[in-house]
This record gives structure tokens, C-alpha cells and sequence, in this order.
């Protein structure tokens, strides 16, 4: 075989073991990427399997609730019995009343006292700047009970224990350290030069905060209030140890619980549950602009 040949036969087997590795490595690559898609499917059952169940539940007639083994939709009969039977227990409205009226307070609360402080944090440069931070943060890692115990020694001495007003003042205290947080990193994705080039073209500053980062960072505030309400909507222990009579709808749930049917426990785990879920359908595209991700 001549020289030439030999060197045609050397490329081809070069060609053919080249193409067997590629071959090998995108064999590996879609094993690895349906490993990693199998990974998110079994996390995503998890978590939305006790979600689904106690929807089906919620959604269904008590006297499938009671029945045993227990069946999910759309296996079983579709009705809003069970929601209408919780509704309508003593305590429910007044409830969902007061914790409407108290997660609005502490998100007004909060974000008017966070915008501010988030602002700053990101825009100034000052002495413990990253120490104001991590007091900040250190504070959401106390236990509820160092806050909430002594808490409600001062609003019995001062007069107001068992009122939705100091139960605000309360979750606006454990909500602030996150609200500051979030809004300071929405404030600090807007770049300082977009303020400074409307400086230039006249605005004051005020002006250029109004005009140029206020409709830029309104969405992430908007996605930090709702999540300050969702906050609030969940918290229970702060709720049961300070007030008595005019109990949110957790600490309702909760003192109730013990005493409640199994129809009232699944459509009361149901309806506190709807606040976030909706939060999390809604808002989802902020959060993922916030993590640096561009969402569609």
C-alpha cells in the first residue's frame, strides 16, 4: 500500500474513534441532563403532592373527608362543602379579617420604612454600612419568642395587647430585616449613572429619583410588599401570644385544632395556603430578575 493510502486509511480511523468519543460524550451529556431532569420532576413531586392533596381534600364533600384511604381529585367528588363548612365556623371571619387588616398594616409599615433605608444602603457609602447589613440580618435569625415574649409585657403595660395594632407593630419588626434586604439589592441593580445622566439634563435629584428609579425598582417593591403581606398572612406563634380575643386566622386555626374535625383542619390548611401560592404565581418573574435571571 503506498504512502497515500496508508495516511486515507490513518484519517478514516481517526474520523471513526473521533466520532465514537463524540458519540460517548453527548451519550453522557443526555444521560446527565435527564438525570438532572428526573432530579427536578421527583422535587417537584414533593413538594406539590401534600400541595395536591390537601387541595383535594379542601375541594371535595366532608363525608369523603372522613372516609379512609383517602382519594385525590379528580378521583373523588369536586365540591366547596368542606370550604363553606370552615367559613362558616365561630371564629373564621373575624379571623380572616383581622389578618387581612394586620398584613396590610405591616406591609405599609414596611415599606415605608424600608424603601428609605434600602435606598441608602445601596446608594451611600458611610462608617458600618456592612455592619448596619449584618445587624440587619442578625436580627431575622433571633427566635420569635425573644421578641414576642417581652413584647407583650410592654403592650399590656402600655395598653394595647390584643389589638390587631400591636400584632402590626409585631410582624412589621420581624418582616423589616427582609424588606430592607430585598429592596436594597433591587435598588442597587439600578446603575447610579442613570440618576447622574438626568442630573445632568437638569432634574434635581429628587427629580431624577422619581422620574428615573422609581418605575424601574416599583416592581421589586411591589414584589417585597406582597411578600411582607404573605409574611404576615403565615405567622402564627407572634399572633397566639399576643392576642386573646382578636386572634388572626392562623392563631384561630391553631388554637382550634386539637378540638377540629379533620374537614376543618385540611380546608384551613387549603385557604392559608392560597396567599402564597398566588404570591409565588404572580411575583415569580421579579424574583428571578432579582437572582439575575431573565425570565419570559
Amino acid at each position: 500500500m503506498s504512502a497515500t493510502g496508508k495516511l486515507a486509511a490513518t484519517s478514516v480511523q481517526a474520523s471513526e474513534e473521533m466520532l465514537r468519543v463524540r458519540q460517548r460524550a453527548l451519550m453522557r451529556q443526555r444521560i446527565n441532563r435527564g438525570l438532572v431532569y428526573l432530579l427536578a420532576i421527583l422535587i417537584c413531586l414533593w413538594v406539590l403532592a401534600p400541595i395536591w392533596f390537601i387541595a383535594s381534600m379542601a375541594l371535595t364533600t366532608p363525608e369523603t373527608v372522613r372516609t379512609f384511604p383517602k382519594g385525590v381529585l379528580p378521583f373523588i367528588p369536586f365540591s366547596f362543602d368542606t370550604m363553606e363548612f370552615f367559613l362558616t365556623s365561630q371564629g373564621i371571619i373575624p379571623g380572616l379579617i383581622n389578618s387581612i387588616v394586620v398584613a396590610l398594616i405591616t406591609l405599609v409599615l414596611s415599606t415605608v420604612i424600608a424603601a428609605p433605608a434600602g435606598y441608602a444602603i445601596s446608594r451611600y457609602i458611610f462608617p458600618g454600612r456592612d455592619f448596619y447589613r449584618l445587624s440587619i440580618l442578625a436580627v431575622r435569625a433571633f427566635p420569635v419568642v425573644i421578641l414576642a415574649i417581652p413584647l407583650a409585657v410592654v403592650f399590656i403595660n402600655v395598653g394595647i395587647y390584643d389589638s390587631v395594632y400591636s400584632l402590626a407593630l409585631m410582624h412589621t419588626a420581624l418582616t423589616l430585616p427582609t424588606t430592607v434586604l430585598v429592596i436594597g439589592s433591587v435598588f442597587a441593580s439600578i446603575p447610579y449613572e442613570l440618576e447622574e445622566a438626568a442630573q445632568v439634563y437638569g432634574c434635581t435629584p429628587l427629580q431624577a429619583f422619581r422620574t428615573v428609579v422609581l418605575p424601574l425598582v416599583a416592581p421589586g417593591i411591589a414584589a417585597s410588599a406582597i411578600f411582607t403581606f404573605v409574611m404576615s398572612w403565615n405567622e402564627v406563634f407572634a399572633a397566639s401570644i399576643l392576642t386573646v380575643r382578636n386572634r388572626t386566622l392562623p392563631a384561630q386555626v391553631l388554637a382550634t385544632l386539637n378540638q377540629s374535625s379533620e374537614p376543618y383542619q385540611f380546608a384551613g390548611g387549603f385557604f392559608m395556603m392560597i396567599p402564597a401560592l398566588i404570591f409565588i404565581f404572580f411575583i415569580r418573574r421579579y424574583l428571578f430578575n432579582m437572582w439575575g435571571q431573565i425570565s419570559k
